[in-house]
């Protein structure tokens, strides 16, 4: 069993990497909207994508865990989805028009509300059991390493990248 903290610090040290990124990131704009958002090797994402990605997955996540968590404690839950779900897809299509302060915000309070969430739960939780269609059975640590918190930071890095490579952002 994983600290439920341990999860939660990271998600919030994730969404002040987010905070400070947000200065930089809004003077490097108007970012273009890329042109190929799908699962494709076309695909490129800008920080509109990255963003409305962030806030489309981490309400989505929860919402998975709930369902794991609400389960009968006997047979795992089915839970999670592919990267090439169409509602995903179309989610970031739409919001990714949105002004990048609006993406920011919603991230920071999406954030915030998973931190709480994680919180909260209590010590059996994390040994839990779920069933992902590809991944098979994971328990709630494995859960929110993969699907939430480690996804998170990867796309912190992942914003971090494309505003250094703007110019916008100081490299250490």
């Amino acid at each position: 069993m994983t600290e439920p903290n341990l999860f939660a610090a990271r998600v919030r040290a994730a969404a002040a990497d987010l905070a400070a990124l947000e200065p930089a990131a809004r003077e490097a704009g108007p970012w273009p909207l890329a042109a190929v958002f799908d699962t494709s090797d076309e695909a490129a994402w800008g920080p509109p994508e990255v963003l409305a990605h962030v806030d489309e997955m981490l309400p989505y996540w929860l919402g998975e865990i709930a369902r794991v968590l609400e389960a009968p404690p006997d047979e795992p839950a089915s839970f999670g989805r592919v990267a090439t779900d169409d509602v995903r897809i179309a989610l970031i299509g739409r919001d990714r028009t949105v002004p990048l302060s609006e993406l920011f915000d919603r991230a920071a309070s999406e954030a915030d509300r998973a931190a709480r969430r994680i919180d909260a739960l209590d010590a059996t939780a994390f040994d839990r059991i779920g069933r992902h269609p590809t991944r098979g059975d994971l328990d709630v640590n494995a859960f929110l390493e993969r699907f939430l918190v480690g996804h998170l930071e990867e796309h912190v890095r992942q914003l971090r990248d494309l505003v250094e490579e703007s110019g916008r952002l100081p490299t250490a």
